[in-house]
């Protein structure tokens, strides 16, 4: 391995940025599973949690997996087999959502993926609408798909659920999403949302979440599906070993308290501000570049443009794979490729987490250079662009 001098930009959108904070309270001896301080690092990460997911009124659910498992405890806690669900088409994640319910013999309806855009909430209303008999047990919906850099209008979805007067729940995939991008529970009457660790929570890959509102609570009554690791139900015993089904992932759990202090800190709604302020920064940058004809945001709509990531379309002739490899072993700024019906044919800019502007102005900068180095045509003058884009949100 060769030795790059200074320090990697990782803007690849998840795993994102690890915080020094958060690996200095990782980096400690483990602990007894019985000491005070653990049962309180844990309680009082449970209970920020559920303030930052607007869900004080339901439960959340800590695992030791990434966020298909995540997705896994959702649908074993909540169906039963040969049950329907509704998973609008949004992109890659959409259609692996789509395909884990079917493998647990759920009938799985969805609409048309859409590989540049938002989920058509208009379409998921005539659906509803239509299932009289109230077969649909629940609406399944990405917020952000990270391959697409879109993000959808959950909100919009509960009001479409409620103009049809249909009961099913409303599940929320929020794993690109989760503190960038606001999505209060209670507030927008989400029943379920799942996330993960290594994104906006600026933790290590490892960790998920079920955030269960009361809705959802009572459905897991009547589900049938086997779960044993997953099952909420003995999650919620006060015996708080329970709360993982075995033993406490203990330096997670540090780190977890350590990044939900940061949160706290800065404030979730100058997070999201920030957030907003990096995304337009980068998306002020791709807009200069695509001036040459060779490069284009992926996401049409600007309304629905993530505030975590950027997926940009290159040009066929030229190969986007290429581009991330010379960028990381040249240059030092790791990006993401393009997943599903996207790969080699876009690049990703992760722009979440713990970043600031001198970082991402750093990575478009370095990315406009590679496309220089690379005879990439590119309109000229996209760091500045940023630049005045962050000055204009300042």
């Amino acid at each position: 391995m060769t030795y790059r001098p200074g320090r990697n930009f990782l803007h690849s959108p998840g795993p994102s940025n690890v915080p020094e904070r958060v690996l200095r309270a990782m980096n400690r001896a483990t602990i007894d599973l019985v000491e005070p301080e653990l049962l309180d690092k844990t309680v009082s990460s449970v209970a920020d949690l559920k303030v930052l997911f607007d869900n004080e009124d339901g439960e959340i659910f800590l695992y030791i997996a990434n966020g298909h498992g995540a997705w896994e405890a959702g649908i074993v806690n909540l169906f039963s087999a040969g049950e329907t669900v509704l998973i609008p088409g949004s992109g890659h994640f959409s259609v692996t959502w789509a395909k884990m319910t079917g493998s647990f013999g759920i009938n799985t309806v969805t609409t048309e993926t859409n590989w540049r855009g938002a989920i058509d909430v208009a379409q998921v209303e005539e659906i509803l609408s239509h299932d009289k008999a109230g077969e649909i047990k629940a609406v399944m919906a990405v917020h952000t798909d990270t391959a697409t850099s879109a993000t959808s209008d959950v909100k919009a979805m509960r009001e479409a659920l409620d103009r049809v007067g249909h009961p099913a729940l409303l599940i929320v995939d929020a794993v690109a999403s989760f503190a960038a991008t606001p999505l209060p529970m209670k507030a927008w009457g989400v029943d379920l949302v799942i996330t993960g660790s290594q994104k906006a929570l600026m933790m290590m890959p490892g960790m998920s979440f079920n955030a269960a509102g009361p809705k959802a609570l009572a459905a897991m009554k009547k589900a049938t599906l086997p779960r044993n690791y997953w099952d909420w139900e003995p999650r919620m015993e006060q015996a708080y070993y329970r709360w993982f089904c075995g033993t406490s992932p203990v330096q997670q759990i540090f780190g977890l308290r350590e990044a939900l202090d940061m949160i706290k800190e800065e404030g979730i709604e100058k997070v999201f501000a920030r957030h907003r302020r990096l995304a337009k920064a980068t998306h002020a940058a791709v807009d200069v570049w695509a001036e040459a004809g060779a490069l284009q945001l992926n996401v049409t709509d600007p309304a629905e443009r993530s505030t975590s990531v950027t997926t940009v379309l290159m040009d066929d002739q030229f190969d986007s794979t290429q581009f991330r490899t010379a960028l990381r072993e040249n240059l030092n700024v790791s990006i993401a490729g393009g997943l599903g019906e996207l790969q080699n044919k876009a690049f990703r800019i992760g722009h979440l987490g713990d970043l600031n502007e001198p970082m991402i102005l750093g990575a478009l900068a370095t990315v406009e250079l590679g496309l220089q180095m690379m005879q990439i045509p590119h309109g000229k003058g996209g760091a500045e662009a940023a630049i005045a884009a962050l000055a204009e949100a300042a």
